[in-house]
């Protein structure tokens, strides 16, 4: 038995649906600009060609209702709300088949951005990680089981703060599938059970404030929730 110089990190793991057993996160892959509208109110445009990614820290991850405070180093906090998938099988160069059959189950989550040092990667053509990867930024609801939530549709996807209507879409806006994101971000990784990729967030982002509450739904989905404390 190893012996540590200080304890390790404990395993994340996101509750499912009628299942007594928790799916454990191992890595965690999110879809840039994978919705027009809110590639434009960003002033960016959506790639085409293919989809791009980048990631957070399985450390960073927290569950749904939880209470953060305001993070350090930022003026201009946003919430993203998001459909996420898990995959529940070995997949690497998939085709559609083999990539759909890969999809275990779906569920609500909240990308966490500073805006502004977001901002500060982009003008200065360097990473997003502040701006991303940021302590408590990847936010999960409990998941359900593909066979139980059907094909992603119409599905509306929204988000509230204090009540208040932020974001509202259907997730026929997504511009990658879920499938093809599989059959594209398996060309360059060895994907299995624990990779969990949050697929992106329509338009209507915008900041929260300390006390302030976030919640947000996918129909079919058990809804999400974050409570905004004071700032550190």
């Amino acid at each position: 038995m190893t012996d540590y110089l200080f304890a390790p990190a404990g395993v994340f793991a996101i509750p499912v649906r009628g299942e007594a057993a928790a799916y454990p996160v191992r890595r965690i892959f999110c879809v840039g600009r994978n919705y027009a509208a809110h590639a434009a109110e960003m002033g960016g445009e959506v790639d085409r060609e293919a989809p791009w990614y980048f990631t957070k820290s399985v450390v960073h991850a927290v569950a749904s209702g939880a209470e953060l405070p305001y993070p350090a180093g930022t003026d201009n906090y946003h919430h993203e709300m998001e459909l996420a998938f898990a995959i529940g099988a070995p997949v690497f160069r998939a085709d559609d088949k083999a990539a759909a059959a890969a999809i275990f189950a779906y569920g609500c989550a909240l990308d966490m951005t500073r805006r502004d040092r977001q901002q500060d990667g982009k003008d200065k053509r360097r990473p997003w990680d502040l701006g991303k990867d940021v302590e408590g930024s990847a936010v999960f609801a409990p998941m359900t089981r593909v066979a139980d939530f059907g094909a992603v549709g119409g599905q509306r996807i929204h988000l509230e703060v204090d009540g208040e209507t932020r974001q509202d879409a259907t997730l026929h806006e997504l511009v990658w599938s879920c499938v093809e994101v599989v059959a594209h971000l398996s060309r360059y990784y060895h994907l299995g059970p624990g990779d969990v990729v949050m697929t992106g967030t329509p338009a209507g982002v915008g900041p929260v404030l300390p006390g302030q509450v976030v919640t947000g739904g996918i129909d079919g989905l058990d809804p999400i929730e974050l409570r905004i404390g004071a700032a550190e």
